[in-house]
Formats: C-alpha cells, sequence, structure tokens
C-alpha cells in the first residue's frame, strides 16, 4: 500500500514563508512526477506545481517567483517552499505522487 504524508503545514502571518514536505513510500521513488495542489474551502482543487525524476520543475503562473518545488530523492522526499505567503494562499495543501496516490493533505493558514 502506498503512503503519501504531507506535514509543515500552519498558521503564518501575510508575509511569511512556509516549507511543505511530502514523503512517499514509493520505490523507485526518483522515477514518480511529484506534485503539489491545494484546495480552499468552496473552491476547486487547483494545481500548483510539479517535479519530474530529472528535477525539472513547472509551476501555475501564479505562483511563480513565490513558490519553489523541490525533490531529494535518497530522502523519498518533495518540498514545497512558500514566501510571501498572502491570506488568499490559505487552504489545504496536497502531495500527489505520479498523479495517483494522494495524501491527506496539511492545512495552511495566513492570517491578515
Amino acid at each position: 500500500q502506498v503512503r503519501v504524508v504531507e506535514s509543515g503545514g500552519g498558521l503564518v502571518q501575510t508575509g511569511g514563508s512556509l516549507r511543505l514536505s511530502c514523503t512517499s513510500s514509493r520505490s523507485p521513488f526518483s522515477i514518480d512526477y511529484m506534485a503539489w495542489y491545494r484546495q480552499a474551502p468552496g473552491k476547486q482543487r487547483e494545481f500548483l506545481a510539479g517535479i519530474d525524476g530529472t528535477g525539472t520543475p513547472n509551476y501555475k503562473d501564479s505562483v511563480k517567483g513565490r513558490f519553489t518545488i523541490s525533490r531529494d530523492n535518497a530522502k523519498k522526499t518533495v518540498n514545497l517552499q512558500m514566501n510571501s505567503l498572502k491570506p488568499e494562499d490559505t487552504a489545504r495543501y496536497y502531495c500527489v505522487a505520479k498523479g495517483v496516490y494522494w495524501g491527506q493533505g496539511t492545512q495552511v493558514t495566513v492570517s491578515s
């Protein structure tokens, strides 16, 4: 059974930063495309950033320059560094492995 687990969410003030982490039990981890999504109350889940096995990232336009995705294949971890956070970034953030295996999410709340 594949396990994908997110961590690192929390409460932060506007302009602050958070670093989310996601671990996957899939093996080999290094070839999986990994991605981060988020879902705010009453809204659809939206793609934020993804990274392939070579480390090549891609981003939703609205988070480019503020969010950075990275991976550590040895630790089977993908991270999302989020800077200059805004209240509209408040959502539950999800990690997905290979577009199929979803974690339970981690809550990010940005106070104004």
